[in-house]
């Protein structure tokens, strides 16, 4: 198995849970931060792992190696809504030329299952962020639709934001508190965001592995929070920012699925819940 972008929050989990799973001998470490991978490497020290060091925008790189590799999962993104905002061109240049990429060098390393993941800003998306997600998306089921019998199955996964995944609201609000602060900044009270865990989320990617045919977007049904609710249950106090133009007040996963109408985690349940993330 390969998985791109494996240095990151989530393809750290991910690997250690194939690794506990003990189901495959070689799990290839695809990512750019070379640093991050040395961590990696010291961190687990498994002679399963192998590591290679590339980005998803060089085609060549990805197709050697993906050689001898049955499952993809293509986690490689930028994913900062500011940074789209301001430089939508890398987006573009990452999130969906290097989903083409990937894609394109899965047919020519003969890949049997390529896992996309995505995010709920994919659906109706106003960010530059949410928009090459969605273009992305729509190029993995457009590969499985045009994928010939031998060729790859292409599926995709859909979920918000994870708890405490790097550099999302928790972990920053945390760094505060720990630096003897207790003000901290929030868009808006009432935004809504759905709440996942990251074994959630690696349980998803690896049930899609198991059970796709090809062609599926698979959605979790989840509860939601408000921020507000977040800051009571950190017992912290917010200075109100406003919402930019290119955020949502509320996320949504598709039709019907919607942050603002999901099951809502009372502050109790946020409280208790943060103990485990």
């Amino acid at each position: 198995m390969l998985i791109t972008g494996a240095t990151g929050s989530f393809g750290r989990a991910f690997v250690k849970r194939l690794l506990e799973n003990g189901e495959h001998d070689r799990i290839c470490i695809y990512s750019r931060d070379e640093y991050k991978q040395a961590l990696m490497r010291e961190d687990l020290n498994d002679d399963r792992l192998r590591f290679f060091v590339g980005d998803v925008r060089d085609q060549s790189r990805l197709r050697r190696a993906m050689e001898g590799v049955d499952v993809v999962v293509h986690a490689a993104a930028l994913k900062r809504i500011e940074t789209g905002h301001y430089n939508p061109g890398e987006m573009i240049k990452t999130n969906v030329l290097g989903s083409m990429n990937v894609v394109e060098a899965s047919h020519d390393a003969k890949v049997k299952k390529v896992v996309f993941l995505s995010t709920d800003k994919a659906f109706q998306p106003i960010s530059a962020y949410g928009q090459s997600k969605a273009l992305a998306e729509s190029l993995f089921l457009a590969a499985d639709y045009a994928s010939g019998k031998s060729g790859p199955r292409f599926a995709v996964t859909r979920y918000g934001n994870v708890a405490a995944s790097t550099g999302s609201i928790i972990p920053k609000w945390r760094e505060i508190i720990a630096n003897d602060g207790r003000v901290v900044p929030v868009t808006a009270a009432s935004c809504t965001r759905f709440w996942m865990l990251m074994d959630e989320a690696v349980d998803l990617v690896l049930n899609t592995i198991e059970d796709m045919d090809g062609g599926e977007l698979n959605i979790p049904t989840l509860p939601a929070y408000s921020v507000g609710d977040l800051a009571k249950a950190m017992n912290v106090e917010m200075d109100i920012k406003g919402l930019p133009h290119f955020e949502k007040k509320h996320e949504s996963m598709d039709d019907g699925n919607c942050s603002e109408n999901a099951r809502r985690m009372s502050v109790e349940e946020l409280r208790e819940a943060l103990k485990s993330v």
